[in-house]
């Protein structure tokens, strides 16, 4: 699933460990999840969403 959580977390100056620390996962798996590696759980998606101050379907792009 495509997504535009790099580009989002740079323009609010979060690093990868920020976030991961953020929101209690390592640091790997924010790597996984934004080079559409890993499709986080519902929960997950919700909280980057909610820490990048932006909806699910804003964050994650369903596609082909």
């Amino acid at each position: 699933m495509k997504n535009n959580i790099r580009e989002r977390r740079k323009k609010l100056g979060f690093r990868q460990e920020d976030m991961a620390t953020a929101l209690g996962v390592t640091r790997q798996t924010i790597n996984a999840i934004e080079n559409e590696k890993y499709n986080p759980t519902l929960e997950l998606a919700m909280r980057l969403a909610l820490l990048l101050n932006t909806t699910v379907e804003e964050l994650f792009i369903l596609g082909n």
